[in-house]
């Protein structure tokens, strides 16, 4: 049994972390404010000390110096944000073992534990077999991948074939799509699950601090312990990283004979993923072509949410009852007409911003209820279009709709009145309006049959 001091001002996050900690088997104080955390770490000289970065009475910066000074036995695990990544780099330069990137995965936090207290000569514990609500720490991106669309069972079945296979896997696809829920449902479905899964944001800090997470003596290459790494917005290293991961990526795999290892000896699988097409950047010359190569054994593209729009009800009911569990309270339902205006909106922020219009949407519910005027304005707003395939020469579009849409009713609109101009003639208005007939008949939806009349 080791002893814990933990610091967080997020009362609810402080008491999971010390529930999971302390069904470890470990003795767990546990503080909301920096001035206590100093104190427990002064009175009872703890094995590891797991801290927020952004408490408000203290330098969380400052804490990992005074542990380093004072208690060089204690082992320091930052917490942090994305946006202050940076800020963990430079915890780790000053003493800090490992840092967690909000919102993580409970299991993760323990397997991390375990590592820094090993590190440190204390014998680790096991994972425990407790319930908790990982969607606390984890908003909302459970390692689930949540839809029935034929274009997500082509992903399961991909994931569920490479899961295994050590060969790098390259993810791409829009902002918000679910890249990493992919990386992380690869790693739980892979031989790897019980080791550490861990992400690093390539677009989140400086050249200098990136060089030094990727490749200093404390690596995350080396922290992963037979787990998977995820190099998020890979198409954002610098040229200079770009050819340092390359000769790091040789020399690990002739360290590994096969597979890859970093300097310490520990082997990882690496999964990457880019917001835009690595090929396209390799001819571009923004990427290098032989590190592409290297990242792309394994491509998986993952579609826009407005390609698989059958996923958005299954998406809708799993954040609601995500959402519940969240607040402890009960799940809310949602009206058929709001799923349906969901259903039409093209979601230029994917599954992210999906998400954030229901938790939005359940702030301003009334009830049990999701109603159509709780959705953010953006979603139900439209704009009518004059078209033929409504009975009152109208049809709504929503507001974000792509152009090709708007653009295809108002050839339909213009096609119906040149077939009453040429008393239905599909031949004379083909030729008046200079396309195909075959042009015509899809513009038109229309039967491939030569008639002459409507």
């Amino acid at each position: 049994m080791a002893k814990l001091v933990i610091i967080d001002d997020e009362a609810a996050i402080l008491e999971l972390m010390t529930k999971l900690c302390k069904a470890a088997g470990h003795q767990v104080f546990g503080c909301t404010t920096g001035i206590d955390g100093i104190a427990a770490i002064r009175s009872h000289q703890p094995d590891l000390v797991i801290v927020d970065l952004r408490i408000g009475d203290v330098n969380g910066l400052d804490l990992v110096s005074m542990c380093r000074d004072q208690f060089p036995s204690t082992a320091v695990i930052m917490v942090t944000g994305h946006g202050s990544v940076e800020t963990a780099v430079e915890g780790k330069r000053l003493g800090a073992f490992d840092y967690l990137t909000k919102p993580f995965d409970l299991g993760d936090l323990i397997k991390t534990v375990n590592q820094a207290l090993a590190r440190n000569g204390t014998a680790p514990t096991a994972l425990p077999a407790v319930t908790m609500p990982s969607s606390v720490l984890r908003n909302g991106a459970a390692s689930k991948l949540i839809g029935h669309s034929d274009a997500l069972q082509r992903i399961f079945d991909i994931v569920r074939r490479v899961a295994n296979n050590d060969s790098p896997v390259l993810l791409e696809g829009e902002f918000g799509v679910g890249k990493h829920i992919v990386a992380r449902s690869l790693h739980e479905a892979s031989r790897r699950s019980s080791a550490s899964f861990k992400e690093l944001q390539c677009s989140a800090m400086p050249e200098d601090a990136l060089e030094t997470e990727l490749f200093g003596s404390n690596a995350i290459f080396n922290r992963v312990a037979g787990g998977t790494i995820h190099l998020a917005e890979v198409n954002q290293l610098p040229a200079r990283i770009q050819a340092q991961l390359n000769t790091f990526l040789d020399e690990s795999q002739a360290r590994s004979k096969g597979g890859w290892s970093g300097s310490s000896g520990a082997d990882f699988r690496l999964v990457v993923s880019s917001t835009t097409s690595l090929e396209e950047a390799v001819k571009t010359g923004k990427f290098r072509e032989d590190l592409y190569y290297k990242l792309s054994v394994v491509p998986l593209k993952i579609p826009p949410l407005r390609e698989r729009r059958e996923d958005v009800k299954p998406l809708v009911e799993h954040f609601l009852k995500e959402l519940a569990e969240r607040t402890d309270s009960k799940a809310k339902h949602i009206d058929p007409d709001a799923i349906g205006f969901l259903e039409k909106y093209n979601w230029p922020g994917n599954v992210s911003e999906l998400r954030n219009a229901i938790e939005r949407a359940c702030a301003f519910a009334e009830n049990d209820r999701v109603k159509p005027s709780d959705l953010p304005t953006k979603v139900t707003q439209q704009i009518e279009v004059p078209t033929p395939s409504s009975s009152e020469g109208l049809t709504k579009l929503p507001i974000g709709s792509p152009l090709d849409d708007f653009i295809k009713a108002q050839e339909r609109v213009f096609i119906q009145e040149t077939l009453k101009y040429n008393s239905g003639s599909r031949e004379k208005t083909a030729s008046m309006l200079g396309v195909s007939i075959a042009t015509l008949y899809r513009k038109m939806g229309l039967n491939a049959e030569r008639k002459t009349t409507m």
